[in-house]
C-alpha cells in the first residue's frame, strides 16, 4: 500500500492557541509526519493542560495490509501493578490501571473506537454508538508488549483489524493514565484548554468536542478506502 509522501516536520507545543502543520489543527502536544506514513504524536500535558513532568508518551501510527499498528513507547511506572487478567488476554476495567489509549471518532455519527493498552500485557477494545455507549466490548486484539529491554520504559504493538474502525473516522484523541490514590494522573494528546475548565471538573476521556482532526489516508494514502466492517451495520 503506498503511503501518502509528505516531508517530516514537528509541532512544538503551543501555549493557549493552535499551530498549524500540512493543512491540519495541531493543539498542546508534538506531532510528526514520516514520508513512510507513519504518524508520531506526543502526550506532552495532563487532561487539564498542565504539562507533564516525565519524558512524553509516544504512540506510533503505521500502516498495515490487516489494519492500523498502533505502537507505544511510553515510561513505565509499573502503579497500579498488573490487573488482575491474563498478558495477552481482554481486561474490562483497563482504565483504572496504568495504560495508553486512542480513540478514533466519526464525528458526524458519533461512533467511535476506543483501544486500551497496558503495559503488562492487558488489552480494552470497545466499540461505541453515542457518547460512553459501548455495544461492543473486549474484542480480541493482536498485542506485543515489552517491559524488560530499556529499564523503566515499555514498549507495546498492536494491530488493530479495519473492521473495529467505524466508517469514515475524522477525528482522534489519545490519553495516557498511571498512579494510585492522590497520585493518579490522567494525560491528554488534546487536553481541555485552561478557560474551559470549570470548578470541580474532573477528566472525562469521552468529551468529543476535544478531538482533532485525523484520517487514516494520512497513513494509507490518499487512494487507500476503508474496507466496509460488519460490526458497524449493526451499531445502535
Amino acid at each position: 500500500m503506498k503511503a501518502v509522501l509528505i516531508l517530516s516536520a514537528i509541532v512544538g507545543c503551543v501555549s493557549g492557541g493552535f499551530q498549524k502543520l500540512s493543512n491540519r489543527n495541531i493543539h498542546g502536544n508534538e506531532f510528526e509526519n514520516h514520508p513512510s506514513g507513519e504518524l508520531v504524536y506526543e502526550i506532552r500535558t495532563t487532561w487539564n493542560s498542565i504539562p507533564v513532568l516525565h519524558s512524553a508518551v509516544t504512540i506510533y501510527f503505521k500502516p498495515h495490509v490487516e489494519g492500523l499498528i498502533m505502537e507505544v513507547n511510553a515510561p513505565f511506572f509499573d502503579d497500579p501493578k498488573s490487573p488482575p487478567g491474563e498478558p495477552g488476554e481482554p481486561f474490562n476495567g483497563l482504565w483504572d490501571f496504568e495504560v495508553v489509549e486512542s480513540f478514533f471518532l466519526n464525528n458526524g455519527t458519533t461512533q467511535y473506537l476506543e483501544v486500551e493498552l497496558c503495559p503488562h500485557g492487558q488489552h480494552l477494545v470497545l466499540l461505541l454508538s453515542g457518547v460512553g455507549n459501548a455495544f461492543k466490548k473486549e474484542l480480541e486484539l493482536k498485542f506485543n508488549v515489552d517491559t524488560t529491554s530499556d529499564w523503566g520504559k515499555w514498549y507495546g504493538s498492536a494491530l488493530i483489524p479495519w473492521s473495529y474502525f467505524p466508517p469514515n473516522v475524522n477525528m482522534m484523541n489519545s490519553y495516557a493514565i498511571h498512579g494510585s490514590g492522590i497520585g493518579r494522573t490522567y494525560e491528554a494528546l488534546y487536553p481541555i484548554p485552561p478557560e474551559e475548565i470549570i470548578d470541580g471538573q474532573g477528566p472525562n476521556f469521552h468529551r468529543l468536542e476535544y478531538f482533532q482532526e485525523f484520517s487514516l489516508k494520512w497513513i494509507m494514502g490518499e487512494a487507500w478506502e476503508q474496507p466496509v466492517s460488519d460490526l458497524w451495520e449493526s451499531s445502535p
